[in-house]
């Protein structure tokens, strides 16, 4: 619930974000698999709904073949209209485009958000306005996103960096890229503890938050005398400023009287 009113006050915010964000867009480019429709008004018999091929090209009745890819429905309008006019089929045209599918141009969403798929880079997205698009981070999320964009090294990002708009911490997607959300990192705590079970990390948590996080220590146990086991399966024991890490297993020992 937290996060769905989180995302909720993020949307307001984006609101007047999205504005000096696409101030130099100039509108989605064409490229192959998308679908336009021709519109060439009073027309009809110019009028065609098809699909940019792959070498990037439509066909439209009388003018023939027409590059569209690297064209957007703006400057592919105007090109069509001069082919009509330098051809003698009419004199002043008047020619729309619209897109009906953007496939050449999009990103992949996936892992713990609302509804992975892909989302179609329609128009500028950064990867805040994309998670929100999906949906927003699942309660069993984890606190950060994986960016994998090819040819460069993955990069982390946290959530809430995103959420407070924090500089460079928002980048700006391109087609192919993909946002993964991966599973809460968690813990397990169990022996003299009130609220024995897995718990979620939260950002920065030491062994004590996490004392205070799983009820405290029951009235038979010691809150500094802690064994953690982590990955190579062997017990230490734990000082509580220690940070947690994902996978720990925190024992409350019992107090010796």
């Amino acid at each position: 619930m937290t996060r769905l009113i989180q995302a909720a006050q993020i949307s307001v915010l984006l609101s007047g974000a999205a504005v000096a964000q696409t101030i130099d867009y100039k509108g989605y480019v064409l490229g192959p698999d998308d679908s336009v429709q021709v519109i060439v008004y009073g027309q009809s018999e110019f009028n065609v709904t098809t699909r940019v091929k792959a070498d990037g090209t439509i066909v439209m009745p009388l003018i023939g073949i027409v590059k569209a890819s690297g064209e957007t429905n703006i400057t592919l309008a105007k090109t069509i209209t001069d082919k009509l006019v330098a051809g003698g089929y009419l004199k002043e045209p008047l020619v729309n485009i619209e897109v009906g599918s953007y496939i050449s141009r999009s990103v992949n969403i996936a892992g713990a958000v609302t509804a992975p798929g892909i989302v179609p880079l329609d128009r500028p997205y950064h990867a805040l306005e994309a998670l929100l698009k999906a949906g927003w981070v699942r309660n069993d999320g984890a606190t950060f996103v994986y960016l994998r964009r090819q040819g460069q090294p993955e990069r982390k990002l946290d959530v809430e960096q995103l959420v407070r708009g924090e500089a460079n911490s928002d980048p700006l997607l391109v087609p192919g890229d993909t946002l993964f959300v991966p599973p809460a990192e968690t813990f397990f705590i169990y022996g003299q503890i009130n609220a024995p079970g897995m718990k979620g990390i939260l950002p920065g948590m030491t062994i004590r938050q996490a004392i205070a996080l799983s009820g405290g220590v029951s009235p038979s146990g010691k809150a500094d005398k802690v064994g953690l086991v982590r990955a190579n399966g062997k017990e230490i024991d734990a000082d509580p400023s220690m940070k947690v890490q994902n996978g720990d297993v925190i024992i409350i020992k019992e107090r010796l009287f």
